[in-house]
């Protein structure tokens, strides 16, 4: 499995994010412009050790990663969609984009893939769960319908 985040903010998320894609066997794929460095003192920590085993790649753009990858699927989450993440059926190499935590994936990318959109179900009470809670929700569904067949990357 693969996540993508997408000019990510907050480095302790993405931190965290890395640390369940260690121990996952997940690759982490990072979308330029980042909102902060990769070497600062707080991406570090959130990550813990586990940075020096991080499948990291860094792409300029997602069409870089896209296009690099023309055979794999990819999914969007999103709240703009009734599509259920539970929904399709994930394949061992497929690719979860999330957006950036105060905006979200782009619209002109969900309207490009609608068929692809999923969500998390919950109240209206707010705009939208914690990346980091969300990308490990998404994840270990798609795992769980891989039969947890975790790779040791």
């Amino acid at each position: 499995m693969n996540i993508v985040l997408l000019n990510p903010e907050i480095p302790y998320n993405t931190g965290n994010i890395a640390r369940t894609c260690v121990l996952t066997g997940t690759g982490l794929h990072l979308i330029k412009p980042l909102g902060f460095s990769l070497d600062e003192k707080q991406i570090r920590r959130a990550g813990l050790d586990y940075w020096k085993d991080v499948k990291l790649t860094v792409w300029d753009s997602l069409t870089e990663l896209m296009e690099s990858n023309k055979n794999a699927k990819f999914y969007f989450a999103t709240t703009k969609t009734r599509q259920k993440y539970t929904d399709p059926v994930y394949r061992e190499d497929d690719y979860i984009v999330f957006g950036p935590e105060s905006r979200g994936v782009p619209e002109e990318i969900l309207l490009e893939n609608k068929e692809n959109c999923i969500t998390i179900p919950m109240l209206p009470k707010g705009r939208s769960l914690n990346l980091s809670n969300s990308a490990a929700i998404i994840l270990y569904e798609a795992l769980r319908q891989n039969e947890f067949r975790m790779r040791d990357i």
